[in-house]
């Protein structure tokens, strides 16, 4: 989604490489939507609406940013976030684990991210004598922190797809002046469904706080409103103070 040059940190390599990061998320700006781990809920759920992309062992959970194809509303002209939340899978970044053939995790870099440099310009990787620097060991311990919590994701997904808990879904919406639109290609879960499980899986989930998550996420489905919201004022059109904007997600 936004790695293009990932490569394995080696001292010998970038022993003189520095990273400036937070200071702009303008990488993330064609992105209307990102990967999100569970524990992340709570948080994202009170700025976005949480849905499920993917297919069998592939789904996961995803924030929608935007209503359109190459449309993150967070992310302003000058490339600052403009939400109180910032999904991990941005603040990760420019790092990331690749996994070998014997299943072993190196981190890699993103060479190609504006922030990775050797002018001096953010944090160093390694020192004079080529040892891992303190922002380093930082990133490592976030970045397998982050590989921790996907597995735990990983197992939540497949639990809802053994249940059959999801069903496609699609996002209507109405901007005042403009014709109504829909955004669809994920899913989301069906509260009858959720009542209509056994009482030993209900406890389970409630016992590992699945439940808990299944419920913030039907939450935040009401979040696609604040997102029309979010549209520039000329993009919402020139009634958009006398008439509220529409969205269900059905």
């Amino acid at each position: 989604m936004i790695y293009e040059n990932a490569v394995p940190i080696r001292s010998d390599v970038h022993r003189d490489t520095y990273v400036r990061s937070g200071a702009s998320y303008s990488f993330a700006r064609p992105l209307n939507s990102a990967p999100l781990l569970a524990a992340e809920f709570v948080a994202a759920a009170v700025e976005f609406p949480i849905v499920f992309i993917g297919e069998g062992e592939n789904v996961t959970p995803a924030a929608i940013l935007g209503l359109r194809d190459g449309e993150n509303l967070f992310v302003d002209e000058h490339g600052k976030w403009t939400a109180p939340y910032i999904p991990a899978f941005f603040r990760r970044y420019p790092f990331v684990f690749a996994q070998g053939e014997d299943e072993s995790l190196t981190l890699c870099i993103d060479e190609s991210f504006d922030g990775v440099n050797t002018e001096g310009r953010g944090e160093r990787l390694f020192d004079a004598e080529g040892n891992r620097t303190e922002y380093l060991g930082r990133m490592l311990g976030f970045a397998s922190s982050y590989q921790q919590q996907f597995e735990r994701t990983k197992a939540f997904c497949a639990r809802l797809v053994r249940l059959d808990l999801l069903e496609p879904a699609q996002a209507r919406f109405a901007v005042p002046g403009q014709p109504a639109r829909s955004m669809s290609g994920f899913r989301a879960i069906r509260r009858e469904r959720l009542r209509q499980l056994p009482q030993d899986e209900l406890a389970e989930m409630f016992a590992n706080d699945e439940l808990e998550l299944c419920f913030q996420h039907l939450v935040s489905l009401g979040n696609v409103a604040k997102l029309i919201q979010a549209l520039s004022a000329d993009d919402a059109g020139a009634d958009a103070e006398e008439k509220p904007a529409e969205a269900t997600v059905e």
